[in-house]
């Protein structure tokens, strides 16, 4: 079921009242699940690929889960009272799809002890409270092999949502896996600032490959727009989460995909079992959360063979993408040859690479 806020708010006193009925036989009724999702559904993108992660949910757990999805709610005060609205309809497991949501989420599951709360992309934990991220860092970096193999200005660029340490790492390892084909490649990027903002998407997707970028990142964009304007600029595009193939059928490199399902099936099953238990999720490849797919046919088959087998490394755990040598935008020197980054400075990056040419925003 998905529903408006409009619409929301409508149901809570009819919905509210039901709860208070004597008699009802609670403990056989069906879990009810929330997702709050910050930008419309529509059939791509981070929201989009949430939902299908909790219908893997619905399709393990049948009748004993009962799904409402609030879409399309901005971060903020708003948010909080949505969310805390859902669990007083009835709502015992909450999923806060956004990073925004984070304080609002942990708020909300200290004031009920007895709700599963899981948070896309935040650092807070509590004990029914759990975060969780994706690995994209490990997809961008073959997608960056591929662009740097394609790319004949060696300029690449990537239209990206907010400068928070997520993207920031996806962005760092697109120029990794780039140099590793190309050391020459330079990456540029532009901040929308938003997560749903098709125009002005559009426009930054326009304004880099007027600057001679040639093949573009869309990081973390829940719509098309940027894959759309380089179909038909002919640049190459890629983006996060799901498939958008269909809107660039000729210049579509690739997608960086995210499958939720197993991850939010074991938490849900936990909840149900009085087993869940707050802590941090950061899966990958390995996880089989993480993939990468719809290569685009032009890609050279030997940079080609060298993607496969570094994705092959990456699941076997025998490759990071963040292997030394590693200098920042400075020249500074922040890995070794041969040294790893360690997962926490990962989950904590707040610079660039050296290659991309564009300062984060102060």
């Amino acid at each position: 079921m998905t529903q408006t806020r409009r619409q929301f708010m409508a149901t809570t006193a009819a919905a509210t009242a039901a709860l208070g009925l004597p008699g009802l036989a609670r403990a056989a009724d069906p879990l009810g699940i929330a997702l709050i999702t910050p930008s419309p559904l529509g059939d791509v993108g981070w929201s989009h690929t949430l939902k299908l992660g909790l219908d893997g949910v619905v399709a393990k757990l049948g009748d004993a889960v009962k799904l409402t999805v609030l879409e399309n709610i901005p971060e903020g005060p708003d948010a909080d009272r949505i969310m805390q609205k859902t669990v007083t309809d009835g709502n015992k497991f909450v999923l806060a799809g956004s990073f925004g949501y984070m304080n609002g989420g942990l708020q909300l599951a200290r004031r009920f002890p007895d709700v599963s709360v899981i948070h896309a992309s935040g650092y807070q934990v509590a004990p029914n409270f759990a975060n969780f991220a994706a690995r994209y860092f490990q997809g961008t970096y073959l997608m960056g092999m591929a662009a740097a193999a394609l790319s004949k200005t060696g300029k690449i660029g990537s239209v990206s949502a907010f400068a928070i340490p997520e993207l920031i790492t996806s962005i760092n390892a697109f120029a990794l896996g780039a140099q590793s084909v190309n050391p020459a490649i330079e990456v540029s990027v532009v901040w929308v600032n938003s997560w749903f903002d098709p125009a002005k998407e559009q426009a930054a997707a326009k304004a880099l490959i007027s600057q001679g970028n040639d093949v573009i990142f869309s990081n973390a964009q829940d719509t098309p727009s940027v894959i759309s304007a380089c179909e038909e600029a002919g640049v190459y595009a890629f983006n996060l989460n799901s498939s958008m193939k269909s809107y660039a059928p000729t210049k579509y490199l690739g997608v960086v995909g995210t499958d939720w399902s197993p991850y939010f099936i074991a938490e849900v099953e936990a909840h149900i079992a009085g087993t869940f238990k707050g802590s941090s999720h950061w899966l990958g490849i390995a996880d089989k959360v993480v993939f990468v797919a719809d290569w685009n046919p032009d890609i050279p088959a030997d940079i080609k063979a060298k993607i496969d087998e570094t994705e092959a490394q990456i699941a076997a755990g025998s490759f990071n993408p963040f292997t030394g040598p590693i200098l920042k935008a400075d020249g500074t020197e922040v890995a070794a040859a041969g040294a790893v980054i360690p997962d926490d400075q990962i989950l904590a990056m707040d610079w660039h690479v050296k290659g991309v040419v564009t300062p984060l925003p102060q």
